[in-house]
């Protein structure tokens, strides 16, 4: 759900000027979207929008980092298309994926830039992932359900 109001938020802040969070709720509401003040703030974070000049002396939302949002999707993409499982000990992530696919796995997961992540090693179908702490483990393999789920 979060990841289709991400979507929907990008597109219409590219197709309407866009100032304020109530603007947003109010359009985000109007394509059948239900998202707090506190939802719509996060995700403003989260998809690093800044305010940029708009017509008539007016703010408006905009995605800077278009590009490097749309290569954080195709990340997303490589996970969901070649994880396979995934298990742990303590603080070490071992990933099991499609044959072949670990290497882009591992460098998606690099790409991402999860703080919990400190490395990955990458052979054919499996990835060793280094990862700070053993509740930090936990949390990236939720973060991970959560994408390939």
């Amino acid at each position: 759900m979060k990841r289709r109001r991400h979507k929907k938020i990008i597109e219409l802040i590219e197709n309407f000027d866009i100032e304020t969070q109530d603007e947003l709720a109010d359009r985000l509401h109007q394509e059948g979207f239900q998202a707090t003040q506190a939802t719509i703030s996060r995700d403003i974070r989260e998809l690093k929008l800044s305010k940029v000049p708009g017509k008539g002396g007016r703010q408006k939302y905009a995605l800077l980092n278009h590009q490097e949002h749309q290569m954080e999707e195709k990340y997303v993409g490589i996970l969901k298309e070649a994880f396979v499982s995934m298990d742990c000990a303590q603080n070490i992530l071992v990933i099991k994926t499609v044959a072949g696919m670990a290497m882009a796995v591992g460098a998606a997961l690099d790409k991402i830039g999860w703080k919990e992540i400190v490395g990955c090693i990458a052979g054919d179908d499996t990835i060793m992932c280094v990862i700070r702490t053993a509740e930090d483990t936990k949390t990236v393999m939720e973060e991970l359900d959560k994408i390939v789920g």
